[in-house]
């Protein structure tokens, strides 16, 4: 059993399974290093599925939240056909969305690329930065903790 501080400091986050296309390798079978950030997107995705807060309310809401850092950390190659699980664990939330990734190769457990990922909320309206996340996700956000520590 994993702990607690493994997922997160409100315990929110998601696996989520994908495997290794043809067309995601390099001439070696291996998956091209600059498809890792399409796999962070999948398991963001995921996660903000479950935090309830989908692209669309987002663009409803006339905000978006480019990315404005990230990282990733090779550390054993996937390659064609393999199964991988991505774990996408929410660390922060209320001024940014800060999320961390893990991918493993589903079959063997063997991690292979860590990540970390940051978004600020931009008003889509008056073309500015916000320096906090709007009411609406940080809302859902705060419902799901609750509703996990219950």
């Amino acid at each position: 059993m994993e702990s607690r501080e493994s997922n997160g400091p409100y315990n929110i986050y998601t696996e989520t399974e994908f495997c290794i296309e043809f067309y995601d390798v390099d001439l070696m079978g291996v998956a091209w290093h600059g498809h890792y950030v399409k796999y962070f997107e999948i398991g963001r995705r995921s996660l903000l599925e479950k935090i309830g807060y989908y692209y669309h309310e987002m663009k409803n809401a006339d905000c978006v939240f480019p990315v404005i850092e990230i990282s990733v950390k090779y550390l054993n190659p996937l390659k064609f056909i393999d199964r991988a699980r991505i774990k996408t664990i929410l660390m922060e939330y209320e001024n940014r969305l800060k999320i961390k990734y893990e991918i493993r190769n589903a079959e063997t457990g063997v991690l292979t690329t860590k990540g970390m990922s940051t978004q600020m909320a931009f008003d889509l309206k008056t073309g500015e930065s916000r320096f906090i996340c709007p009411d609406d996700l940080t809302g859902k956000v705060e419902a799901l903790i609750k509703k996990i520590r219950n």
